[in-house]
């Protein structure tokens, strides 16, 4: 597995999102998610992504479980900022500076660390301006408890305005063939030397060809995605025979060529691109792995990027 600086942060060049593991993609399994991690340590994928909002701590502790004899092999990421204690319909983006300082201790405490790696605001808050909460972000690399700092799904006035108070070293945003809004910030990541982390890179697994919306168990939050709802999922299948079209010529799988598309980008944008692709299954993740070795045509790429364009429906 090559690895890739994300500013002063060494970390595999492809990493693995853990979320679906304790929420929001159907029925969660303990030990299968175990097995999986494990064998993304063995594979060299070593940048693991979490966040305190992922089964309200669940997937925390699943991670720091996961990692527990191994941390030296690890770059642990995780998130704050989503309080849904009032419920999902109320919850709040919080950055006050004492929030911040407890939300930190409390994901040290259930991953089992004594740092965290990269610690990301996972969305820009709605009690406080960003210099207050990455100000005290910045006191906790002080403190020895976070070593670099990352924003998620920031525009270009609040990255710069953050980056002011402290270098931030990565943006997490969702970013796909079929999702492009964060290459309005690129720009200014190239210039602040900001890498990109997508999440979501193969369309929350409808770029893959292998998810039927039909058959999406009632605790996969995508039966309510308007992407994946009836008249969007259909329209939206053209653009899954266009990447299978892709991979065919190749060689390979749809969620190959998607995840090499990806990849693809770090040239055009001038930023480290390191997608985590998330997965509950080794079955999944070992194909993931083998999409590094793909190289996708000046004509596979022209396909591809007209895509960009035909999508049916929003994000969220």
């Amino acid at each position: 597995m090559d690895r890739i600086q994300l500013g002063e942060l060494e970390v595999s060049r492809q990493g693995l999102g853990c979320m679906g593991m304790s929420e929001w993609y159907g029925p969660a399994d303990w030990d299968t998610s175990i097995e999986t991690i494990s064998r993304a340590l063995e594979l060299g994928v070593t940048f693991l992504d979490t966040a305190d909002v992922y089964g309200a701590g669940h997937n925390e502790v699943l991670v720091g479980r996961a990692i527990a004899g191994r941390r030296e092999q690890v770059q642990l990421a995780t998130k704050f900022g989503i309080d849904r204690s009032g419920g999902d319909q109320a919850r709040v983006i919080r950055g006050e500076a004492g929030y911040v300082k407890r939300a930190c201790e409390s994901s040290l405490l259930r991953l089992g660390v004594e740092t965290i790696d990269l610690y990301y605001l996972h969305r820009p808050p709605q009690t406080a301006e960003i210099e207050e909460t990455v100000g005290a972000m910045a006191e906790l690399v002080t403190e020895g408890k976070v070593r670099y700092l990352g924003l998620s799904e920031v525009d270009e006035p609040l990255l710069r305005r953050a980056h002011a108070v402290h270098p931030i070293t990565a943006v997490q945003s969702e970013y796909s063939l079929w999702t492009r809004d964060v290459e309005a910030v690129t720009p200014t990541m190239l210039e602040l030397g900001i890498g990109l982390v997508p999440y979501s890179p193969l369309g929350r697994g409808f770029l893959t060809g292998a998810v039927d919306p039909q058959k999406l168990d009632d605790k996969d939050f995508r039966r309510f995605n308007p992407r994946f709802s009836d008249e969007a999922a259909q329209a939206n299948l053209a653009i899954v025979a266009a990447v299978r079209a892709v991979a065919q010529r190749q060689g390979v799988t749809p969620a190959q060529v998607a995840l090499a598309w990806v990849y693809a980008q770090s040239a055009r944008l001038g930023v480290p691109v390191v997608p985590i692709p998330g997965t509950k299954r080794v079955r999944w993740l070992e194909q993931n792995v083998a999409a590094l070795d793909v190289r996708l045509t000046e004509q596979d790429l022209a396909e591809l990027d007209a895509l960009g364009t035909q999508v049916v429906g929003a994000r969220y």
